[in-house]
Order: structure tokens, then C-alpha cells, then sequence
């Protein structure tokens, strides 16, 4: 039986969500199924695989033949590295201890990359949440400084107004005292 490792697709519209499965070459994209080895989330950055190793790597060995975007997950994973490693091993040219550090370190370098593009997305993020408050901030004192001004102009104007009438006042006064004393 031909076998492939293909995605299913799930999820809602616009948001689409694969499951990892090994099914028959005949069986429908979302249809039956042999076995589900993982999934993939292409909705976050970097996108998010789960995936069962030692079961994709049993599958890959075997035969299955993924389609081209599961080979590159599968790439990505280091589940075709582990094949040449473990090939080198049947032939000799070195034994396991040694695949298997050499696979390790070559993760640690791919986990390395991952986390540097998530520090840099977060950092992106930050940078521009900071800016918008800076500028929240700049357009807040804009506006305080505007309140402070009318306030001003109107404690202003309100002082003018009582210095004239003061001044009205004592003029009347002036004008009032002046003709009985005459």
C-alpha cells in the first residue's frame, strides 16, 4: 500500500490549523487516515509544529513519501537528519553516541535561531507599544498645556475684570464724594 505524509487541514476559515498524518495515496485530503504524527500551526511566527519523532522518523524510514511542504516540517525537525545520521551508522562511519550528539547540537543551533526570532518579534513589539505611549504622552502635555493656558487667560481676564470694576468703583466713589463736598 502506497503510503503518504501529508497535511489535513483544520481550523476555521482564514485560520487554518494541519494535523501530520500517514494516509493511503487513494484516501481523501481530510478523509481517512493511518496514523496522525503530529500537527502544525502556521498562524504563529515562527509556525509551531508538534510532532511525534521517533514515529515520523519510523514512517520516513519505511517508506512513506511526504508531500513537499511535510518534507520541509519534516526537514525543519530534523527528521531527514536523523535518517543520514542513522544511515552513516549502519555503514560504520561512526556509532551512535555520535549521531546522536551531532543531532543534538545541530537542535540546540535550531533552537538558538528560533528563540532569537521570537526575542526579536517580542522586542519589535515592545519597541512599539513604547512608542505609542510616548506619543500618548507628548499629545497628553500638548493638551495639558492647552487647559493651562485657558485657564490662565480666563484667571487673567477674570483679575482684569475685577481691577476694572475696582477701578470703576473707586471712580464712582471719586466722582460721588467729589459733588457733596462742593
Amino acid at each position: 500500500m502506497a503510503t503518504k505524509i501529508r497535511l489535513q487541514r483544520g481550523g476555521r476559515k482564514n485560520y487554518a490549523f494541519y494535523s501530520i498524518v500517514i494516509a493511503d495515496v487513494r484516501a481523501p485530503r481530510d478523509g481517512k487516515f493511518i496514523e496522525k504524527i503530529g500537527t502544525y500551526n502556521p498562524n504563529t511566527n515562527p509556525a509551531t509544529v508538534d510532532l511525534k519523532f521517533d514515529r515520523a522518523l519510523y514512517w520516513v524510514e519505511v517508506g512513506a513519501q511526504p508531500t513537499d511542504t511535510a518534507r520541509n516540517i519534516l526537514k525543519g525537525e530534523g527528521v531527514y537528519l536523523m535518517k543520514h545520521l542513522r544511515g552513516g551508522v549502519k555503514k560504520g562511519a561512526f556509532d551512535e553516541a555520535t549521531a546522536q550528539n551531532k543531532f543534538d547540537t545541530w537542535k540546540q543551533d535550531k533552537q538558538k535561531g528560533l528563540d532569537a526570532v521570537r526575542d526579536k518579534e517580542a522586542k519589535a513589539k515592545k519597541d512599539a507599544i513604547d512608542r505609542e505611549i510616548e506619543a500618548e504622552k507628548k499629545i497628553n502635555s500638548d493638551i495639558a498645556k492647552k487647559v493651562a493656558e485657558k485657564k490662565a487667560a480666563e484667571v487673567a481676564a477674570k483679575a482684569e475684570a475685577e481691577v476694572a470694576q475696582d477701578v470703576e468703583e473707586s471712580v464712582s466713589t471719586e466722582n460721588e464724594a467729589t459733588p457733596t463736598e462742593a
